[in-house]
């Protein structure tokens, strides 16, 4: 995982507050596309399937709008802010799993309960945050 840099805030937050400010900032983009994320394993998936290298269950979450959306988080502090009860999760390198995104509806938000929380639509993680 990253590692937390001198203001407390690891690479990953860091390139969320620079995206804040600039939404074309490429810079902060490849440090996002790069770091790894928290992304919580549902209760409802076997361990054996939870620990599988080759798949990752995402966690659906419903927005107030319908939308449904994936959360991910920067860091055990951010995720534990929103999703208190989750007790399991996995380590993915985020532009790894940007390069797999469903094509469907599904956005992806990370670190939704902070003030640099970012929400992209499924064509933005694929064509943001896909790196080779």
């Amino acid at each position: 995982m990253d590692t937390p840099a001198g203001n407390g805030t690891n690479p990953a937050q860091q390139a969320l507050d620079a995206l804040a400010l600039d939404t074309e900032d490429t810079a902060a983009l490849d440090t996002l596309a790069h770091s790894d994320v928290l992304v919580p394993v549902p209760d409802d998936v076997p361990e054996d399937d939870a620990t599988d290298p080759t798949t990752v269950a995402l966690p659906v979450l419903e927005q107030p709008d319908g939308v449904p959306v994936v959360p991910v988080f920067t860091s055990e502090l951010e995720m534990a802010g929103l999703l208190p009860f989750v007790s399991r999760y996995r380590l993915v390198p985020l532009g790894v799993l940007a390069a797999q995104w469903p094509s469907d509806d599904l956005s992806l938000t990370i670190d939704a309960s902070s003030a640099h929380g970012l929400t992209l639509t499924s064509d933005g993680v694929r064509t943001l945050l896909a790196r080779p």
